[in-house]
């Protein structure tokens, strides 16, 4: 059986309607989703529920704004592996998830192994991240920093 999240979902005009429009306000009803999108109720409802049961929809969550919350220091740390075999890679996938302050990973095909974008209160509160949890998953040789200056663009589309 082919993995859920892998197989490629056929989407037509109405169902990249629903997308878009929960991807701007994942809080709207169904009643007005499928007015927005031209549909009755019952077949806007159907075909929610297939786009989660299909994964192409993962979710729906609250955004928050990291500056309210103190949480507004930026950095990107490319990390460099000492071993890139299966069995590395799988260890140190499976210890940064646990870093709560490592917001995203990414394997990349460069100079060095992942990316990632750590979120922390300040400097020193990222330095203490990177000194005691980061630099200590399994096979990390070395780490460099860039500090995010401002947001312009973010993940969620927002501009800033």
């Amino acid at each position: 059986m082919m993995d859920k999240a892998a197989a490629i979902v056929d989407l037509d005009e109405f169902d990249r309607k629903i997308i878009a429009a929960l991807v701007e306000d994942g809080r709207m009803t169904v009643t007005d989703l499928a007015t927005l999108v031209g549909l009755s109720k019952t077949p806007c409802q159907v075909r929610l529920k297939r786009l989660i049961e299909t994964g192409v929809i993962h979710g729906f969550r609250a955004i928050v704004d990291p500056a309210k919350l103190g949480m507004d220091h930026v950095a990107f740390a490319e990390v460099k592996l000492s071993d890139t075999r299966e069995s590395a890679l799988r260890e140190f996938n499976a210890a940064v998830r646990r870093i709560a302050e490592v917001e995203e990973c990414h394997m990349i095909a460069s100079s060095f192994d992942y990316l990632l974008k750590v979120r922390t209160a300040d400097i020193r509160r990222y330095r203490m991240v990177m000194g005691e949890k980061i630099s200590a998953l399994p096979h990390v040789a070395s780490t460099s920093t860039f500090v995010a200056m401002e947001t312009v663009l973010d993940a969620g589309g927002r501009r800033k």
